[in-house]
Order: C-alpha cells, then structure tokens, then sequence
C-alpha cells in the first residue's frame, strides 16, 4: 500500500468518525495522526463530551479490539495488567488476562485512581508488554491507550506524574460542541445509535502499514534542527522549569512525519510541525512558580516560541 492509499484510507477512516461525531474534526484528525505515529492519547476535558463515543468509533473504524476501564479509587493494577490464579487440581497458574490485553483501551478518568495503579500502565505504553509474576507477554501489535482526565482541581483526582504524562504523544481538549452540532446530537437517540451508524474502513494491517510507512518517512535535517530547536527554546524559558524532554522531541518529529502523511504528502514541512507543536508539547511544559503568578500558560508560551523562531528555508522535498 503506497502513501497515497494510506493517505486517502485515513481520510476516509476520519470523515466515517465525523459522520458521527458533530463539531470535533480537529480531535478526530489529531488522534489519528497520533495513532498512525504510534502513540497514545490524553484527552483531559469534563464528562460528558463524547469521549468514550470517540474511543468507539476509532475502535470500529479502525477494526481494532477494544477494552474501557473506568478508573476509580479501588482499581487496582491486576486489573490493568491481568494476574495469575492457582488451580490446586492441576497445580498450575492460569493466567487471566486484564484489560491491557487489547488493542485500544479506553482508559477512562485515569486520574481517579492511586498513582500505584496509574504506573500499571507505564509498562504497557512503553514498551507494548506486560509483566505479571516475573513473566513477560507481548500486547496486540497496534496498541493504543486513549485516557481521558478531568480537570485538575476536581474532587477526588491525583494528578498524573511527569513521567507518564511524557508516554501521552499528545494531549487535547474537546470542548463543548457549537449550537448547531449541539442540534445535531438532540436528534439522535443515542450514543449506541451513533456508533451503529460507523462502517469499518481500515484494518489491522492497514494501521501496521501506515505506521511502518511514517516510522521510515525520511526528514531533511533542515527541519529535525528546527524540532530541536524549538524544544530547547522551552528549557530556556524563563516561565518554565522542566521543558521537553528527549522523548518530547522524538514524538514531535514522528508527529510532524504522520501529520505529513495525513496531508497527503511525502515529506514534513515547517507548518506540519506547528500544527501539532502545541498538543505534542504542552502536557510536558512544568512551569515555574513566576508562570503561576503571572498566570501564563503552556500554551501561551509554545505559541510565543512557534512565533519567535525562524522556519527553515524548506518548501518541498
């Protein structure tokens, strides 16, 4: 499959979800390109927004096996990761598996549970595996966490560490939909209607393509330097006390190559980069406490650096 089969299968993929969910095209191009750069997703919003009616229709689109996993103070991690059970007849362990062992899981208000059960999934997003009893098992191959948050500051929330946060390749608000899509849920009768109405459009191997495709799209070093440099610009922000990591630049520049790809082209250019600068990068942005006084935002800041520093001399491949 060449790119311009992959190009116009994830287009289709994404007007299928559009069919159905009313105002969110944004969101909806952003997950895919991040599930086709081989990431995971946070989607921090309040509920009732669509976000578990999101997660359905990518699973349906994408012909992916789907697990959700509502998040509560008494979720513990072999619920994520599976546990093993002795049968005293057989004297053996049956390994039973938890809701990890899918391919996308719908982590739902993952900052409601401890953080001993949040880092159940630190494994899992990492590196495609689980461990249970000192035995490895691999995940379905593609593996896609899509987490959703409420709020910082609601009742009953722990906020998730900078070392997970950092394994979310984007993170995105979905907002309240306008008036007239508004109109547009009220006439349908439900979610469940709504997710009926979505045809599968890619496949399995359709997803492995697509990501093998964006994992080899070469980049002119002209705009890998421009990458970098944008990152470093946020260590050296004066508003910002631990800016992007490695693995921040890393899932900028594979972004950047995906987004390429959902564009139709074969090669990144500046702007590719822009447009996911900001969800790529500002979950990861730790401000100081001058930024909280002067109440400056990590998206404030991104956009402050985006304008501040030159695009390179690159047009087209």
């Amino acid at each position: 499959m060449d790119n311009f089969f992959m190009y116009k299968k994830a287009v289709r993929a994404m007007d299928e979800i559009n069919r159905v969910m009313e105002g969110k095209g944004h969101t909806v191009h952003q997950i895919m390109t991040a599930i086709l750069a081989g990431g995971h997703i946070l989607i921090e919003d309040i509920p009732g927004v669509g976000k578990t009616t999101l997660a359905l229709a990518f699973s349906k689109v994408l012909g992916l096996d789907y697990q959700r996993i509502q998040f509560t103070p008494d979720i513990m991690p072999t619920d994520i990761a599976g546990f093993s059970i002795y049968h005293q007849g057989s004297e053996e362990f049956e390994f039973k598996e938890g809701a990890a062992m899918t391919n996308l899981l719908l982590a739902d208000e993952i900052n409601r549970t401890s953080p001993k059960t949040q880092s159940a999934l630190l494994e899992a997003m990492e590196e495609g595996q689980i461990t249970v009893d000192g035995i490895t098992r691999d995940l379905p191959d593609p593996y896609i966490v899509i987490a959703t948050q409420n709020p910082f500051g609601s009742i009953g929330t722990h906020s998730l560490p900078e070392s997970q946060l950092d394994r979310f390749m984007i993170c995105l608000s979905m907002g309240y939909p306008d008036a007239e899509s508004q109109l547009a849920i009220l006439k349908n009768v439900s979610d469940r209607d709504l997710i009926e109405k979505v045809q599968p459009v890619m496949t399995i191997e359709d997803i492995k393509q697509a990501k093998s495709y964006v994992k080899n799209m070469q980049v002119k070093d002209e705009i890998l330097r421009y990458i970098i440099c944008l990152c470093e610009k946020t260590r050296e922000h004066e508003h910002v006390e631990l800016g992007i990591s490695p693995r921040g630049v890393g899932a900028l520049a594979e972004m950047a190559k995906s987004f390429a790809l959902c564009e139709g082209r074969t090669y990144v250019v500046p702007d590719d980069v822009l447009a996911i600068f900001p969800d790529v990068c500002a979950h990861r942005l730790i401000l100081n406490t001058k930024a909280r006084r002067e109440n400056v935002t990590a998206y404030e800041i991104l956009e402050e650096i985006s304008q501040q520093t030159e695009k390179p001399k690159l047009l087209r491949k």
